[in-house]
């Protein structure tokens, strides 16, 4: 959770990815991003959820990774992917938060529902996505395309069934 490695650190963080990469080695690291200038963590969830927790601007994290003479070859911006996940979970935690009371308490649920649905919204709707950058420390580390991420024969079946 790079969420909790604390703006202090990234140049340390990424160094030591560097370090323990071989030379056509590639690191992939997903994180919540603010997609916006850097900001003070909420303090409702800072004090209740993610005690330590930041959330990071990419212009918070680039220059580390530049530091680190870090190739950055690829960079995804997961936009509302995370409120859908988000949504499954409060489904998910809604059917089961009688088990949950008996396990914690009422307060714990009237939280839990909260933290889910106000993060939510901040990913439908405020600067909140998820970012995954991929690094390497040598240019040529990954193919110049996404098409090795994906099966061919699947993506022409899928391309098929759409037509």
């Amino acid at each position: 959770m790079f969420e909790h490695v604390g703006l202090p650190h990234y140049d340390t963080y990424f160094q030591r990815i560097r370090d323990l990469l071989t030379p056509d080695g590639v690191a992939l690291i997903h994180t919540i991003g603010r997609c916006a200038t850097p900001d003070a963590t909420n303090p409702w969830i800072s004090k209740y959820i993610f005690p330590g927790g930041y959330v990071p601007s990419m212009s918070e994290v680039l220059p580390a990774i530049e530091k680190a003479d870090l190739w950055l070859d690829d960079v995804e911006t997961l936009r509302l992917h995370y409120a859908t996940t988000l949504r499954h979970w409060f489904d998910r935690f809604q059917s089961n938060s009688t088990k949950a009371a008996a396990i914690y308490d009422d307060r714990f649920v009237r939280m839990w529902r909260f933290y889910l649905v106000a993060s939510e919204q901040t990913f439908r709707f405020g600067p909140q996505a998820v970012f995954q950058f991929q690094l390497s420390r040598a240019q040529d580390a990954v193919p110049l395309t996404r098409d090795y991420l994906y099966d061919t024969q699947h993506v022409r079946q899928s391309s098929r069934a759409a037509e």
